[in-house]
């Protein structure tokens, strides 16, 4: 069977029949060239199917399911809330997170955040094809952009992992089941004001990384690294 895997948003279920979208048809028939006979594999958060192109009418796939190749499991949630970034950084730094498991996106505004909004559309575009390559089965969710006094008024009970040069704790240790939130700040890092606040938050874990001052992307793909190896160990 093909290893080419397609995000499906809606049920899928066996004997299932439906069509693919203009850009998911795209680039299924002309770009990877599956004729029609030919199978490739659909997922969501409910699991992956393998499909079955049946037709190709005016540039539109459609297909069949023919049987179920996994089912979900419980994915360890780990939440990324960042402050924006320059476009490349970060498309490379969403693009890097939700490859190593981050399941949520939360972007917030600083008193230093120099980006203050974000492409949504293109932000997800991103989460989907990269959940696609990295074998995933759950799509990372795209919070609307919130301000950091908000942010911490709405996660007073959250497990904040805060990259913090300032701290001189360097080890972590994870026991909690609960979700665990990562939080990065922008390119001139969190005001004086701004650490103070997050550092009162009952449940915050200050992680120092590196004694050197690390890009906002290089911090986030380095701290989701130590996190989900800490997991797995």
């Amino acid at each position: 069977m093909s290893n080419i895997r397609l995000f499906f948003p809606e049920s899928l279920s066996i004997n299932l029949s439906s069509k693919l979208d203009k850009s998911q048809s795209h680039y299924l028939s002309k770009v990877m060239r599956v004729n029609i006979g030919e199978k490739f594999s659909l997922f969501n958060q409910s699991g992956e199917w393998e499909a079955k192109i049946a037709k190709i009418i005016k540039g539109v796939v459609e297909f069949s399911i023919t049987k179920k190749i996994r089912s979900n499991t419980n994915e360890k949630e780990i939440w990324l809330a960042f402050a924006p970034i320059k476009l490349n950084y970060l498309n490379l730094m969403i693009q890097k997170a939700t490859e190593l498991g981050v399941t949520r996106f939360t972007p917030i505004l600083t008193n230093r955040t120099i980006v203050r909004k974000i492409n949504e559309k293109r932000v997800n575009k991103i989460i989907v094809e990269a959940s696609e390559q990295s074998n995933r089965l759950k799509v990372p969710q795209l919070d609307e952009i919130i301000k950091l006094d908000d942010f911490l008024k709405f996660n007073q009970k959250t497990n904040i992992i805060f990259g913090d040069l300032n701290t001189n704790n360097n080890k972590l240790n994870i026991k909690s089941t609960e979700p665990l939130c990562i939080l990065i700040g922008p390119e001139g890092d969190f005001t004086t004001q701004e650490r103070e606040k997050i550092l009162k938050l009952k449940n915050i874990i200050p992680l120092k990384i590196n004694e050197n001052i690390l890009r906002s992307e290089t911090a986030a793909m380095s701290i989701i690294s130590i996190v989900t190896f800490n997991l797995l160990s």
